[in-house]
């Protein structure tokens, strides 16, 4: 069930939670402006914010449609970095998410473009 996939392992857990909820209080110039899109339901689907999954937070998820939305930062573009958000994206998928990553750049500078992708993948296109 799906409920079940949220909950990381119980030794991490409460140090996640503390996490996700000061990743809420301060959300990047990137993730303000996709929330302010995301969180009115626009897309007929409703989206949480920095929630917790197995043993990772995620940026935006739609429990309902199984979707996981990443914004990444500039240090997601180093190799290392890039190894472990294919290790990340790899573990959500195979709980049956369908992970999407935009940039920063994207979400600022072209925001259409993101919610057209967005809701293609909400609506099975």
């Amino acid at each position: 069930m799906i409920e079940d996939l949220k909950w990381a392992s119980p030794d991490r857990y409460a140090i996640l939670k503390e996490n996700a909820r000061q990743n809420r209080k301060n959300p990047t110039d990137a993730e303000l402006v996709l929330w302010r899109e995301l969180r009115d339901n626009s897309l007929n689907t409703k989206f949480l914010r920095q929630y917790i999954i197995a043993d990772y937070i995620v940026d935006f998820v739609s429990l309902q449609k199984k979707i996981i939305i990443e914004v990444d930062g500039e240090y997601h573009s180093e190799r290392s970095q890039q190894e472990k958000d294919n290790g990340r994206s790899e573990r959500l998928e195979s709980l049956g998410f369908k992970v999407l990553r935009f940039t920063n750049d994207e979400v600022l500078n072209q925001l259409e473009n993101v919610l057209i992708t967005i809701k293609n993948n909400c609506h099975g296109k």
